[in-house]
């Protein structure tokens, strides 16, 4: 699924998902640098994301996978 990743004024992560609108933040990650790896969601959802260059630009949006069902 198509996934909006931004970065707030304060620094805090979040996740759009355009056919979903929702918004949540991402409370957790499984690499620090994000990419490649799983994130959790404030409504308990997980995402695996694809692998990119850890100095990415923000926002963008990318194809990722649900997972932990």
């Amino acid at each position: 699924m198509k996934v909006m990743i931004r970065k707030n004024a304060s620094g805090a992560l979040s996740a759009y998902v355009p056919k979903k609108d929702l918004e949540e933040a991402i409370v957790s990650m499984e690499k620090p640098e994000m990419w490649g790896g799983s994130v959790t969601l404030a409504n308990g959802w997980q995402l695996e994301l694809p692998a990119m260059a850890a100095g990415t630009a923000l926002p963008i949006t990318v194809d990722a996978r649900k997972s932990g069902e």
